[in-house]
C-alpha cells in the first residue's frame, strides 16, 4: 500500500494554519486468509470481492487521514499565544511570518518578547525579522530554539517599568555597615551628624539593564542610584546619593523546560550625585560598595534568575540533552524532546 499527502502550513494572524491540499491511497495488493471449518466457502467469496475490499480500504484510509489533519489543524490553532512567566509577565509566542522548510526540518519565527500581563505599556525592542537561523552543532538534535537578545532586553524593560528593580536593603552579612559608626572613618561628617544611627540602602535602577550577547559571553550593563538613608527616631532621612555603573557577565542553563541563568560582577564605577554630609571620598567608599554588590545585590539577582523563564515548548513535551550555543546577538538551545509518560498513558486510556 502507498499513501501520499501534500500539506499546506502557513501563518494566519499569529497562529499556524494546516490544510490538506492533496491525499491519496493506493492498495497494490491485499491478502486475506481464513482458517476454520467453513473457511473454504468464505475464502472464495473474499477472493471474489478482493478488489472491492481494497477500494474500501483506500477510501477509509483517505477519509481518516483527512479527519486526522483537521484535528491537527484545530490543535495548532489552539496553541496559546502567550506563556505566563509569573504574575506580572508573559512571553508572546505568536508566530511571525510563514514557516520555512528544508530537507530535514521546519523552522518557525515567533515574537518571543516579554509582555506585561496587566497590559502596562513598555518600551518595544525591534529586531530584524529574518528567516530562522538556528545553528546546532549536531544535526541529529530534534529541536533548536534561537533567542535574540531582544527577548532578554524586553524582559529587562518590562520588569523595570513594573517597578521591580528597586530594593531597600536593611540586612546584610556585615550588619555594622548599616550603622553610622561603621562609616565614621570613611565619611566622618555622617557619623558626626547622626552618631550611632542605623541606616539602610535604597537602590533603584535608573534605566533597564542592557544585555549584549556575543559568541563567547553574555554581558550586562546596569545603571543605578544608591541612596543612603539614616533612620532617626521614626524618620527616614536621605543623606547622600551615589550613581553606579555596574558591569557583569552571565551564564545560562536549562532546568526542565526553563532557561535559567546567573550573573557575576566584573567591575563597576561610581560617582557622587548629591550629598548632605560633605564631600564623599569615592576611593574610601568603593570597597564598601563592592562588598554590598557582591554579598547583597548579586545573590538577590541570582535568586530570581535561577527560576528562569519557560521556553516555547508544546505542552506535554520536555527538553532533554540540551546544548547551549552563543552567537552574535543570539543564544540557541539545541536538544531532543520527549513526551511525558504520564500524559501519554492518560491519553492512551481515553477514547480513540
Amino acid at each position: 500500500m502507498e499513501v501520499g499527502l501534500t500539506l499546506g502550513l502557513k501563518n494566519q494572524e499569529g497562529t499556524l494554519k494546516l490544510s490538506l491540499m492533496d491525499c491519496g491511497c493506493y492498495v497494490k495488493d491485499i491478502s486475506i486468509k481464513l482458517d476454520g471449518g467453513a473457511s473454504w466457502l468464505y475464502q472464495g467469496m473474499i477472493d471474489a470481492f478482493e478488489e472491492q475490499i481494497g477500494s474500501a480500504v483506500e477510501n477509509a484510509i483517505t477519509k481518516n487521514l483527512g479527519e486526522g489533519i483537521l484535528k491537527l489543524d484545530l490543535f495548532l490553532q489552539s496553541l496559546p499565544k502567550e506563556i505566563p512567566v509569573d504574575d506580572d509577565a508573559s512571553i508572546n509566542v505568536t508566530f511571525v511570518d510563514n514557516p520555512s522548510l528544508s530537507n530535514s526540518s521546519v523552522g518557525f519565527d515567533i515574537n518571543g518578547l516579554f509582555t506585561a500581563r496587566k497590559k502596562v505599556p513598555i518600551a518595544m525592542y525591534y529586531y530584524e525579522n529574518t528567516l530562522p537561523s538556528v545553528l546546532c552543532t549536531e544535526p541529529t538534535k530534534m529541536l533548536g530554539i534561537s533567542l535574540d537578545e531582544a527577548v532578554f532586553n524586553s524582559a529587562s524593560a518590562l520588569y523595570y517599568d513594573a517597578k521591580f528593580m528597586q530594593w531597600i536593603v536593611d540586612k546584610i552579612p556585615d550588619q555594622s555597615l548599616l550603622n553610622t559608626a561603621g562609616w565614621r572613618f570613611i565619611v566622618p561628617q555622617l557619623y558626626k551628624k547622626y552618631p550611632n544611627d542605623n541606616m539602610n540602602m535604597n537602590l533603584s535602577l535608573s534605566s533597564p539593564p542592557i544585555l549584549r550577547i556575543s559568541e563567547h559571553n553574555l554581558d550586562a550593563m546596569v545603571y543605578a542610584d544608591l541612596i543612603i538613608d539614616v533612620l532617626e527616631a521614626d524618620q527616614v532621612i536621605p543623606v547622600a546619593c551615589i550613581s553606579l555603573v555596574i558591569r557583569g557577565s552571565g551564564s545560562v542553563g536549562i532546568a526542565g523546560n526553563n532557561l535559567v541563568g546567573s550573573v557575576k560582577l566584573n567591575d563597576f564605577s561610581m560617582s557622587s550625585k548629591w550629598s548632605n554630609i560633605g564631600n564623599l571620598r569615592m576611593y574610601l567608599i568603593q570597597p564598601l560598595m563592592w562588598t554590598l554588590i557582591q554579598t547583597v545585590f548579586v545573590p538577590h539577582a541570582n535568586a530570581h534568575l535561577a527560576k528562569g523563564f519557560p521556553l516555547p515548548i508544546i505542552h506535554g513535551f520536555t527538553v532533554q540533552n540540551a546544548e547551549i550555543i552563543f552567537s552574535t546577538s543570539k543564544i540557541t538551545v539545541c536538544g531532543d524532546v520527549a513526551f511525558r509518560e504520564s500524559l501519554s498513558i492518560k491519553q492512551a486510556s481515553g477514547p480513540l
